[in-house]
This record gives structure tokens, sequence and C-alpha cells, in this order.
């Protein structure tokens, strides 16, 4: 049997950016090492684990501040989405597409890929105290979907996120967004048809 999975977060730079680590059995797997290395560091060492994964959920600067040093201290292997992959500024160790599992510590984590506020943004579904924990980078907030700069990417990502979100899981699961407070699918998902005649 695995190891139970604990859930660390912090907050860094002057956007709020959520990082989260997923401690297990010594190992850590933090989810978007977005800025200030030392502090994702430390919140490692305090949670008693090294870092031995690195989830980047997409490609935007904000996200990846840290990623190179974090990646150079600890010799963990990245993730990312293969779509994204590209304009990353390390690359993946593994590309990851829509369906693969993130296997961490003995677990496996479901992997979805969504597509439009990057051309593929990634995210991945953990069990934790018998809930579904949703770690979506941007593509998912309380009140609406991240930004798109067409209609087409708006439409490609909420197909994606009803699709590979809202119509896999169920609505006690927990949401965590690349910013701002988390959420739930239950809390969300009355406006779902809202979000689609207001495109944001």
């Amino acid at each position: 049997m695995s190891e139970e999975l604990k859930l660390h977060q912090i907050s860094v730079s002057e956007m709020d950016n959520n990082c989260y680590l997923l401690a297990a059995a010594g190992e850590g797997l933090l989810v978007d090492a977005a800025d200030d290395a030392p502090a994702l560091l430390n919140l490692a060492e305090e949670a008693g684990v090294k870092i031995t994964a690195v989830l980047t959920t997409h490609r935007h600067a904000d996200h990846v501040r840290a990623l190179q040093e974090v990646l150079e201290a600890t010799g963990a292997t990245h993730y990312g989405s293969f779509l994204d992959a590209p304009a990353l500024p390390v690359a993946p160790d593994v590309e990851l597409e829509q369906g693969d599992t993130l296997p961490f510590a003995g677990h496996e984590f479901p992997v979805a890929i969504l597509r439009g506020h990057t051309p593929g943004g990634a995210a991945i579904a953990v069990e934790l105290e018998d809930t579904t924990h949703l770690f979506v980078g941007d593509s998912l907030f309380p009140g609406g979907l991240g930004k798109t700069s067409s209609e087409g990417d708006f439409i490609r990502l909420f197909n994606d996120v009803k699709s590979r979100l809202f119509d896999t899981y169920d609505d006690d699961a927990v949401v965590h967004p690349g910013h701002g407070k988390p959420t739930t699918l239950g809390a969300e998902r009355p406006h779902l048809d809202e979000w689609f005649q207001r495109r944001w």
C-alpha cells in the first residue's frame, strides 16, 4: 500500500502564484516552480521531503521563474505538457499527453491536457483523504475559466475543462488554481452555461 499523501502550499511572487507540494515517503512532487526557489526548497525541507518531481502546468513566465534553479538543486524529474513543452525554459524529462498518468511515490495521478489558456496546460487529479484534488494551473478558477485570447481558444478550453474535469470528476472534487483560492467542481458547475454565453 502506498504511503498517504500530504499537501503543502505556498504563495510566491507579486502575482500570488500558488505552488503546491505533494509529499509522501520522503519524496515531494512540486506543482509549478513559479518563483523564489529558496522558499520552495524550504517548503520541502519543512515537509521532510526531497523534491523528486516537478510538474509545470503551463508555459507562462510567472509559473516557471524558479524552475531551472529548483531542478538544478534537486535533480528532480521534470514533467510538462507536450503542447507547452517547446516554450518551457527547461525541457521536460517527460512530456505528458491526455490520458497519461504521472507516477509519484507509488501513486498514479491521471493527467488531463487543457488547451486554450496556452497551447495545452497539464492538470493532474490526486486522491487525498478520499477526495479528489485537481491541480489545474490557470485553466479554471473560482468564477470562470482562465484567460483566452480568441473565441477559438475559449471554445477549446471550455470543451476540455467540461469533458476532462466536470464530466469526469464528482462535485466534491477540490480545484486548486494557479492563483487565488480553491473551489470545488460542484460550486462552479451551475455556472458553465453562463460562462459559455459570456465567453470567459
